[in-house]
């Protein structure tokens, strides 16, 4: 299987979801369906169908949840040292050289992403065109609206 990276504070997350996963979600569904079973017929229980909806959701995202865990490699950027270039985990300031507006963005991990919150998925087009460039450097993203150009200002292991 192959490793997925994902920054420790991804992890963290990951790892709330899945204890917020069994300690609360599935135990809670658990009671709903007996609740619901109490109620009798099932044939006709929306409440029975409907808790077991949602028995197998929670379900399917254990598994999901702890097939990412057990895949990922944990990145801490603050222990990188990549000598100045972007790689995952980097927080980037970027100026846009058209408009002159700055941007920062952290690269992380598939789950992690939010663009809101400056975190852009290693995968996404202006991550591809990044990595591995150095401050001073200019990148060329293939957008939607067409070519833009990004300088590097600064490179961050935070």
């Amino acid at each position: 299987m192959a490793t997925i990276p994902i920054t420790k504070r991804g992890a963290e997350k990951l790892k709330e979801e899945l204890h917020r996963l069994k300690t609360v979600e599935r135990p809670n569904i658990i009671q709903a369906i007996a609740e619901a079973r109490a109620q009798g017929d099932l044939s006709e229980n929306a409440e029975y169908e409907s808790a077991k909806d949602r028995q197998g959701f929670i379900e399917g995202r254990i598994m999901e949840v702890e097939g990412k865990l057990s895949a990922a490699q944990v990145i801490d950027p603050s222990s990188l040292d990549a000598g100045g270039r972007v790689v995952f985990g980097t927080t980037v300031e970027l100026e846009d050289e058209d408009s002159g507006a700055a941007v920062t963005y952290q690269i992380v991990g598939e789950d992690e992403a939010d663009i809101k919150l400056g975190l852009i998925n290693i995968s996404s087009p202006i991550a591809r065109a990044l990595i591995g460039k150095e401050e001073g450097d200019t990148a060329v993203v293939q957008a939607p609206g067409g070519e833009r150009r990004y300088e590097i200002v600064a490179v961050k292991y935070i």
